[in-house]
């Protein structure tokens, strides 16, 4: 019988199938563990007297709570509050007695959970990861099956290496065509998003296929399957292809030599059959996506710059855009901005840093406004001063800060003022995310860049013609 991607890696971890009493048992293959998430689950574990199953099967860094600028003159660290230093300090403790590998400050590899397990190679096609974060779904662009759960769940996973899971439904995205010049993955899944809604794929693990996708970097189909959640989903997935093998290939926890080549051939068998059927299916025409930003309090929210804001269908919608302060019948275009924000999970590689620095190559951040490029690891940050971006950010008036998630969740010091508009690079735009009364705009890299530069939203096709010219 034919089957979807999905179908192929679930089937191979089912432990025990599901009935209509109880979810299935599902082996998971890599648990990626931060320190907001975790202590609980740590300590249900002590409580009940019980070892961390697969020690070799869990992978930790710091991210959440780090701060991102330089530790002080004596090495200690600004952290924004006492909590927040203590989680750190939890985690590391955590890690030592139950031993787990941890990338923690002085790790070489340390940064967001979802950059560097794929840095690492420690995300691998066909694999289950889980993490305690929503966005756990990045992972997806490597054919693996990855998702997030909450602390109880972590909890479960320490202890068994295995998830009670019912099964989700399928959705194929089919991406024709050729995304236009200037118009970038972020663009693209906020246009997904806004297409099928906030709730559209609920249910449901998305396949993401066409000749767009294939086309994109594995940077970019990371940022496509980081924001599956907000659709709803409980995934998204991308078929491992030639892009996925070559940018995998030496990594650190990658299969070597002829273990390299077995894994390859068994990866290549990780594409929906032909006949696979889906639960549903969704074709977007990707010559239409134009640069796209959010417009209200949920990346549902999402139109083209350019387009008018659509009038307030309920309440709900009329809170978001009051909140917003965006006005219905006007386009984003042109609303004025206060801060911009380059990093997070979604958008905080090497290839995202030098979209923004494209942008900003031998231009000023507007007068009165801030921005902050936060790279997403250390391999990052070391890739992008290698190749001289710090100094582009600083010459443009923009903050280079170290890595960790910084300003997306406003939890580590990195915030926005009551009021203020921050473009984002990040995933979500609900209320006070990025700072108490703070209003977010999701936007791609060079629209933040553009934004920055203009003091208001900007279309970045603008300035990537006069850098071209």
């Amino acid at each position: 019988m034919a089957r979807t991607l999905f179908e192929k890696v679930w089937d191979a971890h089912v432990v025990a199938a599901e009935t209509a009493d109880t979810p299935a048992i599902l082996y998971v293959d890599l648990h990626l563990v931060h320190e907001v998430t975790s202590p609980q689950a740590f300590d249900e574990l002590r409580a009940r007297g019980l070892p961390l199953r697969r020690p070799d099967l869990v992978l930790a860094t710091l991210d959440h709570s780090t701060p991102t600028l330089p530790a002080h003159a004596d090495g200690s660290r600004p952290y924004a509050n006492a909590e927040a230093q203590a989680q750190v300090a939890q985690l590391e403790s955590n890690c030592r007695e139950f031993g787990v590998e941890l990338h923690g400050w002085d790790s070489a590899d340390r940064g967001i959970v979802h950059v560097i397990g794929p840095e690492l190679g420690a995300t691998r096609p066909g694999m289950t990861i889980v993490c305690g974060d929503s966005h756990t779904s990045t992972h997806g662009a490597f054919g693996a099956l990855a998702f997030g759960i909450g602390t109880t769940e972590v909890g479960h996973v320490m202890a068994t290496q295995c998830l009670l899971q019912r099964k989700p439904k399928t959705m194929a995205i089919h991406v024709d065509g050729a995304l236009p010049p200037g118009v970038g993955a972020k663009d693209l899944i906020l246009h997904i998003i806004g297409t099928i809604g906030v709730d559209g794929g609920t249910g449901y693990v998305l396949e993401y296929r066409g000749a767009a996708i294939e086309a994109l970097s594995m940077d970019e189909r990371m940022t496509v399957c980081n924001m599956s959640i907000e659709a709803g989903a409980r995934a998204g997935m991308i078929a491992p292809d030639e892009t996925t093998f070559a940018w995998l290939k030496g990594r650190p926890r990658a299969p070597q030599g002829a273990d390299w080549d077995a894994a390859v051939a068994q990866w290549r068998t990780l594409r929906s059959d032909d006949g696979a059927r889906y639960d549903r299916e969704v074709r977007i025409d990707a010559a239409a996506v134009k640069p796209t930003v959010t417009y209200g309090t949920h990346p549902g929210m999402a139109i083209a710059m350019d387009t008018p804001v659509p009038a307030a269908a309920n309440a709900q919608e009329r809170r978001a855009l009051d909140y917003m302060r965006s006005e219905a019948g006007k386009p984003m275009q042109g609303t004025p901005v206060d801060v911009v924000f380059v990093g997070s999970c979604t958008n905080s590689r090497l290839s995202d840093l030098r979209e923004a620095a494209r942008v900003l190559h031998g231009r000023r951040v507007a007068d009165g406004v801030r921005m902050l490029v936060v790279p997403g690891s250390e391999a990052v940050r070391r890739d992008a001063e290698a190749e001289g971006l710090h100094h582009v950010f600083a010459a443009a008036g923009a903050e280079w800060r170290v890595p960790g998630c910084s300003m997306c969740i406003a939890m580590n010091g990195d915030l926005a003022q009551p009021g203020q508009l921050v473009v984002s690079t990040s995933n979500r735009n609900f209320e006070g995310r990025q700072g108490k009364g703070a209003r977010t705009v999701l936007a791609s890299p060079a629209t933040a860049a553009a934004s920055a530069i203009a003091g208001r939203i900007a279309d970045p096709r603008e300035y990537l013609v006069e850098v071209a010219a």
